[in-house]
């Protein structure tokens, strides 16, 4: 499908989405979210893909909400922009393939949440993050939900808090981001690591996801009766059960991508 701010294309196994809006530094405008959705949901669906890139053009990864866009809004309209922005950050999880995040320059408020909300980011040492409410009259609430959840109560508290920015060593410091490369290397560098993190069955793979995110919000017994209950009908058929059965017989493991 062709959109008006996105660019969506399929090498292979891959498929890389990529905000196209470097004239408003890829600011997220409910239309840009809607768009962004409507990608991931639609990528998701499509069941021979393996993993998907989200990326950006231009030097600024996303400045977040479009404010010329915001300023007109009523209560009611601004009300729906988040919940629009709330399913576009959601889908990332919900979708069985792997995302990356693939992030050069600034990455403010919804775009340090955009990026937040991937699977895995992989950041140029030129890449920044920030949630600048903390020091205006807009707090950062809603990016704080992705952000907080991957750095740790007090540094969460200090980012929002101070509005501040931090660099791509300190985001891989603070568990933000999981790789950081040189400038020249980022696209490369994102592909190898999507190719590392996409081995094996894609449907082990997209129902571990799911899984994993499940039982992350769970206390530890629920989160082990979510897991022994996926994990034995995993291993009673399809790629679970070739799995052991492959390394039992010292061959190469056969993957049908089914259940």
């Amino acid at each position: 499908m062709e959109y008006e701010h996105l660019r969506c294309e399929r090498e292979g196994e891959y498929v890389t989405i990529t905000l196209d809006r470097p004239e408003r530094r890829n600011c997220l405008s409910t239309d840009v979210l809607n768009e962004l959705h409507h990608a991931f949901c639609s990528t998701g669906d499509i069941s021979d893909i393996s993993g998907i890139v989200l990326a950006s053009t231009g030097p600024v990864f996303s400045a977040g909400h479009d404010l010329a866009e915001m300023v007109g809004m009523t209560e009611p309209e601004l009300r729906h922009l988040f919940d629009v922005c709330t399913e576009a950050m959601t889908s990332m999880a919900e979708v069985p393939q792997v995302v990356v995040a693939r992030v050069q320059g600034m990455a403010t408020a919804a775009g340090a949440q955009l990026a937040a909300s991937a699977d895995l980011i992989v950041a140029s040492e030129d890449a920044a993050f920030s949630t600048p409410g903390g020091k205006g009259g807009l707090f950062c609430h809603t990016p704080m939900v992705a952000v907080a959840r991957q750095i740790g109560r007090k540094r969460a508290v200090e980012f929002a808090l101070t509005g501040g920015e931090i660099s791509a060593a300190t985001a891989l410091d603070w568990g933000l981001v999981n790789r950081v490369v040189a400038p020249d290397d980022l696209e490369s560098a994102t592909l190898e690591f999507l190719r590392y993190a996409t081995r094996g069955s894609r449907y082990a793979k997209g129902l571990g996801k799911q899984t994993l995110y499940a039982q992350l919000e769970m206390t530890t017994d629920d989160a082990y009766a979510l897991a022994v209950d996926v994990m034995s009908r995993a291993a009673a058929s399809g790629d679970g059960a070739e799995w052991p059965r492959a390394f039992i017989e010292k061959r190469k493991p056969e993957w049908t991508h089914t259940e």
